[in-house]
């Protein structure tokens, strides 16, 4: 197996897990946690032969992760390693990781409280703090309080409040690793400019073209931007192949944003917050980060929950920024100064403090 750095913290990890049932990993991009740690751990003792369960945020991360571990398997998604998303399955009769969504997890206590067969719960990128994954963690702690002592639970990030959450968590251990991040330098926009983000984005992503190599990895916040940005970069004449990625697309389309082209025409993948974690998009050397994001509220006028558009924190800056430094030396464009910066929160609120 190649040298991933998550290797080096492995036998801390396992006789951290040995001898408790909570665990915070803190792991930077590109240390392995997400795709090599689970297949490392099948054979603990303490498994007892039971199944891994590991939390990611969206189905694409948690499609493209079952497959990374069954690529670096030499199997086929399905064999030891599956995923389980809304509308779409993959797992056999042998198979022992499986990465699902945060609600599947949910929906697996109310059918079997003591989750039977189950012998370890990871909760990847928990930073994100959404609803669902608050929810499965305090209903997974249950579950281990009332039924089962024996399982394990691991809760993982790259920008984790880890002393907060090991609090929480009856002062669980916390094994830190080091990454494999390459340097990324970080130019600020001098001012903010009062013009639509999508027309914002699309002259940076110009400017880019024009003077930087590599792809390019865009952030928006929804696919109403994302649109607009690729009309105008076509109305441009701009070069390159642009590819939308957010949600709702079909698996396919948000594969083809993924995965190198073969032609040597220069990509550029306009994202929403979906880019930002457990993805390595291959070719990317730039990121330009519009600093919003679109996130679920609770309106007590209407009694409703809709979507507000909002200024990212400093722990998902650092996230998206980190893309551009997966592969090799890259750079992040921020449209905004560095006085903005320094006024953005630390960290996401949980989402579960701000919804019905």
């Amino acid at each position: 197996m190649a040298d991933y750095p998550v290797l080096e913290i492995l036998p801390a990890l396992k006789s951290a897990l040995a001898t408790s049932t909570r665990v915070i990993l803190q792991a930077p991009p590109g240390a392995g946690k997400s795709t090599v740690l689970p297949q490392q751990l099948l054979d603990e003792p303490w498994l007892q032969n039971k199944k891994i369960i590991m939390l990611e945020p969206r189905r694409l991360a948690a499609r493209s992760v079952a497959h990374r571990i069954a690529d670096l398997l030499d199997e086929k998604p399905g064999d030891t390693a599956g995923y389980r998303v809304r509308f779409d399955t993959c797992v056999g009769k042998h198979t022992r990781i499986e990465v699902v969504t945060e609600g599947i997890l949910t929906r697996m206590i109310q059918s079997d409280n003591s989750l039977d067969g189950i012998g370890l719960l990871i909760f990847d990128e928990f930073h994100e703090r959404s609803l669902q994954a608050d929810l499965a963690l305090a209903l997974s702690l249950q579950v281990q309080s009332v039924l089962r002592d024996d399982l394990r639970i691991m809760v993982m990030s790259a920008t984790l409040d880890s002393a907060h959450i090991a609090n929480s968590l009856g002062n669980a251990p916390v094994i830190t690793s080091s990454g494999r991040q390459f340097p990324v330098e970080i130019r600020y926009a001098p001012r903010e400019a009062d013009s639509p983000i999508a027309s914002r984005v699309a002259t940076a992503i110009q400017r880019v073209l024009r003077d930087e190599l590599g792809d390019i990895l865009a952030f928006l916040p929804g696919a109403g931007e994302i649109n607009k940005t690729s009309q105008l970069l076509d109305d441009a004449g701009a070069p390159g192949v642009v590819y939308p990625l957010y949600g709702d697309l079909p698996f396919r389309q948000q594969q083809e944003a993924i995965l190198p082209r073969n032609d040597g025409l220069r990509k550029v993948v306009l994202a929403t917050s979906i880019a930002e974690t457990s993805l390595t998009i291959e070719g990317i050397r730039t990121v330009i980060d519009g600093g919003l994001s679109r996130v679920p509220r609770f309106d007590p006028r209407s009694g409703l929950t809709r979507l507000e558009t909002v200024r990212v924190s400093i722990d998902a800056a650092d996230q998206r920024a980190g893309r551009a430094g997966r592969l090799g030396p890259g750079i992040c464009y921020r449209l905004w100064d560095e006085g903005t910066h320094r006024g953005l929160l630390p960290r996401r609120k949980p989402e579960i403090l701000e919804a019905d």
